[in-house]
């Protein structure tokens, strides 16, 4: 059902079973997948690609420019996958062409209210942002990442899968996977492992007892960071989920949250 007061412009590509709410405004290059609902209100713009199943609510702003001043109105993108739900007032922004000339959203994500996706982010699946939680430009969210109300996450910064960013937390420096980080910008830093998470999405016992290690050998040893990186190599047990964790700190440009 499309209600009569949606304006959605005739060059926009609306799949079969797409519902658009009252006063609800598509714009041109905006695509939506099959069973996608879009609340009242809601605004959809840019050259935003949007899956199947996905959930927009009242007064969402998807694939509005970019907020960089450089940006000159350059044709960048939103893309958005499947089964997301994107709250009132959440607000997702195209790329830019400085960046990686595109935003992308995987699938089964939760965007509470207000929270927001800058440029050139890039956010996997099954990633919860609770209400104002806010990404700079350029930000990369791995899969299963939790993060709190208000917490903010400064451009470039990388975010760990299974990561659980406190609410209000400030987030200047990569988040390795699985832990747990809190703490406003003078006082962030890891606080440990995402165990309760950890053991919700089903890891066993042995992956879990190897991440420990790990984790005391990056933010309880004492060493510095290449050391403690090459004792994980030589002494943690290996699993997949451990050589992520390596992987994710040797990768890091910005520097890693111990």
């Amino acid at each position: 059902m499309i209600h009569s007061t949606a304006i959605i412009h005739p060059g926009a590509k609306i799949a079969e079973g797409v519902e658009i709410g009252p006063y609800a405004v598509i714009g041109e290059n905006v695509s939506i997948g099959k069973g996608t609902k879009i609340g009242p209100h809601a605004v959809i713009d840019g050259w935003t690609e949007i899956g199947e199943a996905n959930t927009i609510f009242h007064m969402a702003s998807v694939g509005a420019v970019p907020q960089d001043l450089k940006y000159r109105g350059e044709k960048t993108w939103l893309r958005i996958g499947n089964g997301n739900t994107i709250r009132e007032f959440a607000s997702l922004h195209l790329g830019t062409v400085t960046g990686d000339g595109e935003t992308t959203v995987g699938d089964n994500n939760l965007f509470m209210a207000y929270s927001h996706v800058a440029h050139d982010c890039h956010i996997g699946n099954n990633v919860i942002m609770a209400n104002s939680a806010t990404l700079a430009g350029h930000v990369t969210i791995e899969d299963y990442a939790i993060l709190g109300g208000l917490c903010a996450v400064l451009q470039f910064m990388r975010v760990g899968a299974h990561v659980m960013v406190g609410g209000m937390t400030s987030v200047p420096m990569d988040v390795p996977p699985y832990t747990i980080i809190t703490g406003d910008r003078s006082e962030s830093r890891l606080r440990g492992l995402n165990l309760i998470g950890l053991k919700r999405r089903g890891f066993s016992d042995e992956t879990i007892s190897s991440l420990k290690k790990a984790y005391k050998l990056l933010s309880m040893s004492g060493l510095k960071l290449t050391e403690a990186v090459e004792k994980m190599k030589a002494d943690v047990p290996k699993c997949p989920e451990v050589d992520h964790f390596i992987e994710f700190i040797e990768s890091s440009k910005r520097g890693v949250a111990r």
